[in-house]
């Protein structure tokens, strides 16, 4: 009996992964990536493949953060909140990242599911009257931290990113017609 339950829970685990797999794949088809660094709303997308996106809106109100089987570094450091705020939605399935934010910003999380959003940053006083960035969403088996600064590795993976984009010669695309011919 104790087999057929353990047999059970792997198949559920297997068919909810391959359902996964085929809802980002659509994802990925529909949305469509945010290229202007200096834009007050963002869809930052990271569906198996990298993320690295740097704003420097001067009016931040926030967007849309999809990582699914992927992720990376999306970096508000040299972004400014909206005087009203800004609300950043986060969605991650088996995908996550760092989100990069000035040390004065005050930052809320509601993000619910079976992974995390933490603020590792050091204790840095806000007015408690400013502006704050509310991230919502949910996480599958991913999760987020929120810092100032890089993790370690977070620089090598920044030059990685930099260095295929100043190589026209390396692009990645999904050929959405596999078949030969």
């Amino acid at each position: 009996m104790l087999k057929k339950v353990i047999g059970l829970g792997i198949a559920a685990t297997a068919a909810g992964m391959v359902a996964a797999a085929a809802t980002a794949h659509n994802l990925q088809r529909t949305l469509v990536p945010t290229t202007d660094p200096s834009a007050d709303e963002i869809v930052a997308v990271a569906i198996f493949a990298p993320l690295d996106f740097h704003s420097t809106s001067r009016n931040f109100r926030g967007g849309q953060l999809e990582c699914w089987y992927g992720g990376g570094v999306l970096d508000l450091r040299d972004a400014t909140l909206a005087p009203e705020g800004a609300t950043l939605r986060v969605r991650a399935v088996f995908g996550g990242g760092q989100i990069l934010v000035p040390a004065d910003w005050k930052v809320v999380s509601t993000v619910r599911g079976a992974g995390g959003l933490q603020d590792i940053r050091e204790a840095k006083g806000y007015a408690a009257d400013g502006p704050e960035l509310v991230i919502e969403g949910f996480l599958v088996a991913g999760g987020f931290s929120v810092s100032s600064e890089l993790a370690d590795g977070g620089a090598d993976f920044m030059a990685d990113m930099e260095s295929l984009r100043d190589n026209d010669e390396l692009v990645l695309e999904l050929d959405p017609d596999p078949t030969p011919g």
